[in-house]
């Protein structure tokens, strides 16, 4: 794993969403055919989340499902990342952006960082927006 590459992970992980996307950027033009569409798929759900952050619910949704499509290829691991976990965390907020609906992407928005919980009549858990590494 590259020094950039972890940069990025650790961008992602610490809710620095847009920072992220400029760093994974810099890796996904450089990178092999075969390699792109592993680095567009967490590009693109950390700009979802990005988006999300910025209450547009709309952006979000769809940058967070083309990144999921994308990662799925390179389940379990690649890289050194726990792909499987970040779809399966990635998934979950989806189904949040689903649940809340442009009128509740506010409140959504609030519980990215736990910087409040959900409301309490949500069915969708959603766990910490964040990238394990695998040992390789």
């Amino acid at each position: 794993m590259t020094d950039l590459f972890q940069q990025g992970i650790d961008q992602f992980n610490q809710g620095d969403f847009y920072a992220c996307h400029d760093t994974l950027e810099a890796i996904w033009m450089e990178a092999t055919t075969a390699e792109k569409p592993f680095y567009q798929g967490i590009l693109q759900v950390a700009v979802g989340l990005y988006h999300l952050g910025n209450h547009n619910w709309r952006g979000a949704a769809m940058l967070m499902g083309e990144g999921l499509n994308r990662l799925g290829p390179f389940e379990p691991s690649y890289a050194g990342v726990d792909v499987s976990d970040l779809r399966l965390r990635s998934q979950h907020w989806l189904m949040g952006l689903h649940q809340a609906g442009e009128a509740q992407v506010q409140a959504l928005a609030a519980t990215i960082l736990n910087a409040a919980p959900p409301p309490d009549d949500w069915t969708v858990e959603l766990p910490a927006p964040q990238i394990l590494r695998q040992d390789i």
